[in-house]
């Protein structure tokens, strides 16, 4: 992962604890279920905006390096997210 990647997933994550925090805060003080809801939402688009910053910059650069050094793998395990990810 290149540095401009890892501070930025970084920042996010803190972010994401953050926030998953505030929404457990929420549950322990019985807050009303929609207002907690939809800080969950809230947490969730957080971690989906993490994983496309993620995988654009495996993309740009894992993947171009192992294609340049000749390395298919990349491609199978492009397939394997995408297989996980539509589970």
């Amino acid at each position: 992962m290149d540095d401009a990647t890892r501070t930025d997933v970084l920042k996010r994550l803190a972010y994401i604890e953050g926030h998953l925090a505030g929404v457990r805060r929420m549950v322990e003080q019985d807050t009303y279920c929609v207002d907690v809801l939809k800080q969950m939402y809230a947490v969730r688009r957080a971690i989906e905006k993490t994983e496309s910053k993620m995988l654009r910059g495996h993309v740009h650069h894992c993947v171009v390096d192992g294609i340049n050094r000749g390395d298919d793998g990349v491609l199978d395990e492009l397939v394997e997210l995408y297989e996980i990810a539509n589970r």
